[in-house]
């Protein structure tokens, strides 16, 4: 026992690992090593040994709390969990095996587990996209979308058999969805379940189909669909419509629809989450002396009081002007605007004027100014930059 690598380490899992989790990682190990993926492959066979043992003890409550306490030991010469080696597979029987190797091996193998495939089931979802502008997304709106789908097909009334006919029991799996088949292994007799090959699961055959649809029981249809599309929806998010996807089969429902939204790019808005951020220029006067300036929002233009001496890229805050909650539509975000400057490039004389006569107002130039001489400046500038 002292060349055995603990069993945890083997499957590559936690000593805290759950049942699904061991199962996983066997599943994982099992396929890429089995000896029918590797025929010849000894080192592969080794490591295939070598995870099912681990598996086998770990899997079973009462051999994983023994290993948990002793190790390898508690299975040394017959022991109480009866690991025995590999040689006698762990202390698996046959009914252990199939079990395991069914619910393990069905997809590997071609089968499909113990689930019957004649049941119902449910149809396929259909996707489809929707491209809406970015106000629409804010706000909601409804679209009708053009699409392709299947319906029953109205000559045979989805049994995909001929007027005057009806499908068959399937002679293969006698209406089960599946056969049964067993497999000589190195382990010995295999037990596996795979999808019919003749009716593909459906449990019936049709002899005479139907010239309409051809055997499938559907048709295409072009179809109208309606799509409420909820305020505050983003790009990438999807719709869902119930029953509007494939025709289930052997009496299942029918699929979803799933609508992917598309929003397109806005010239001046741009989102994050709830929150909408966006630019606005302001002219050098009004940075530096205040005022008004006009802020274009989702809600239409709102005024906003811009304070003196305003800096260049300073960020301001529109508290719930932005989008609202899919949630819930009371709740919206804010929208976050960054004044820009915009600095005249062309100037007449008396602007020109102007500005150096504010330098010197302000003591970057030297000619002993005073508050008043300022505010004279600063009235003169404003009337200037007005008038240019």
């Amino acid at each position: 026992m002292a060349d055995k690598r603990d069993y945890y380490e083997v499957l590559g899992v936690d000593k805290g690992a759950d049942d699904a989790t061991i199962k996983s990682a066997y599943r994982k190990l099992a396929k890429k090593y089995h000896p029918d993926v590797n025929p010849g492959d000894k080192e592969a066979e080794k490591k295939f040994k070598e995870a099912t043992e681990a598996y086998g003890v770990l899997s079973d409550p009462d051999k994983r709390r023994q290993y948990d306490q002793f190790g390898h030991a508690a299975f040394e010469n017959g022991g109480a969990g009866g690991a025995g080696g590999f040689g006698g597979f762990g202390g698996f029987d046959g009914a252990d095996m199939g079990d395991i190797f069914g619910d393990i091996f069905g997809d590997l193998f071609g089968g499909g587990g113990r689930r019957a495939n004649n049941g119902p089931m449910k149809g396929a979802n259909v996707r489809a996209s929707v491209r809406i502008t970015f106000e629409e997304a804010v706000f909601g709106c409804e679209k009708e979308l053009d699409l392709n789908l299947k319906e029953n097909c109205n000559t045979c009334h989805g049994t995909g058999a001929k007027p005057g006919t009806s499908p068959e029991t399937c002679p293969k799996c006698h209406g089960e969805g599946q056969v049964v088949y067993t497999q000589q292994s190195m382990f010995g007799m295999v037990r596996n379940v795979q999808t019919c090959p003749e009716c593909h699961g459906t449990g019936k055959v049709i002899k005479d189909k139907c010239p309409d649809c051809r055997g499938t029981g559907y048709v295409n249809q072009r179809k109208k669909i309606q799509v409420s599309v909820p305020a505050g929806i983003d790009n990438g998010q999807s719709i869902r419509i119930r029953d509007k996807g494939e025709p289930g089969t052997n009496g299942g429902p029918r699929g979803d629809l799933l609508v992917e939204v598309v929003v397109s790019r806005h010239p001046i808005f741009q989102r994050q989450d709830m929150n909408i951020f966006s630019t606005a220029p302001i002219t050098f006067a009004q940075a530096a002396l205040g005022g008004e300036v006009r802020i274009s929002t989702v809600d239409g233009d709102v005024m906003y009081d811009v304070k003196p001496g305003t800096q260049t890229d300073t960020k301001v805050r529109l508290k719930g002007k932005g989008v609202p909650s899919l949630r819930n539509k009371s709740v919206r975000g804010d929208h976050y605007v960054t004044l820009v400057v915009q600095v005249p490039t062309k100037l007449n004389e008396d602007a020109k004027e102007a500005l150096r006569k504010f330098d010197e107002a302000c003591g970057n130039r030297p000619s002993g100014s005073t508050e008043k001489k300022k505010k004279g400046f600063m009235d003169k500038l404003k009337e200037t930059f007005e008038d240019s």
